[in-house]
């Protein structure tokens, strides 16, 4: 399987260079575990998603602890057919996945959020799931859209897409979660997310 991100991120200031190259800095712990290649539009990392969605997370983290409002854009996917397999994408949540029920899915992803770090940084996010490639693809939406209304990060539903609210560490633990317990195991999944912090408009 691979499974990797595509990480773009805007901080709204005059400073944007300093904050977004002082902000790469927090992938520095994750650079043995993830191959991570940055160009001018965006960040690519490829890897399993505990590293991946925790480097993705520390990342956003760094800028938004900055005042200034900043915002990242983000496309998460995994088993794309046309890429090639990668062994350091192995993922033993996706693995374990495979012999559960959506509700025993549902409850595991729970507690997840649940016992997640805090990190002290309160964020917005907006982010749509895809479950690519399936018949029956909006029997695991809707079981992840009744997830996230119990997740304790849930602000609302907008069109085509969920609001979550919270600390840094409950909200990506929950895009990581929706991202692992919901679609086919082997299956194609992709999510699209907006995250900010600092927005004026919230102040």
């Amino acid at each position: 399987m691979f499974i990797g991100a595509q990480v773009s991120l805007y901080p709204m200031t005059s400073d944007f260079v300093d904050v977004i190259m002082s902000s790469l800095g927090a992938l520095d712990p994750y650079r043995d575990k993830l191959r991570i290649e940055t160009d001018d539009i965006s960040t690519l990392m490829v890897g399993a998603p505990e590293p991946l969605f925790d480097a993705v997370r520390d990342l956003f983290a760094r800028a938004a602890r900055q005042p200034d409002h900043v915002t990242m854009h983000v496309t998460f996917s995994r088993g794309c057919p046309g890429e090639p397999d990668d062994p350091t994408c192995r993922c033993e949540t996706l693995t374990r996945a495979q012999g559960l029920s959506l509700s025993e899915r549902q409850a595991e992803a729970q507690e997840a959020v649940r016992t997640a770090p805090a990190l002290g940084v309160a964020i917005d996010v907006q982010f749509s799931l895809y479950v690519l490639g399936q018949d029956r693809h909006m029997d695991e939406i809707y079981g992840c859209i009744d997830f996230l209304k119990n997740s304790g990060t849930f602000l609302r539903s907008k069109n085509f897409c969920t609001r979550l609210q919270g600390d840094a560490g409950a909200v990506f633990e929950t895009l990581r979660q929706a991202f692992l317990r919901f679609g086919p195991a082997e299956g194609h999944v992709t999510i699209d997310m907006t995250a900010s912090a600092n927005s004026p408009i919230a102040r």
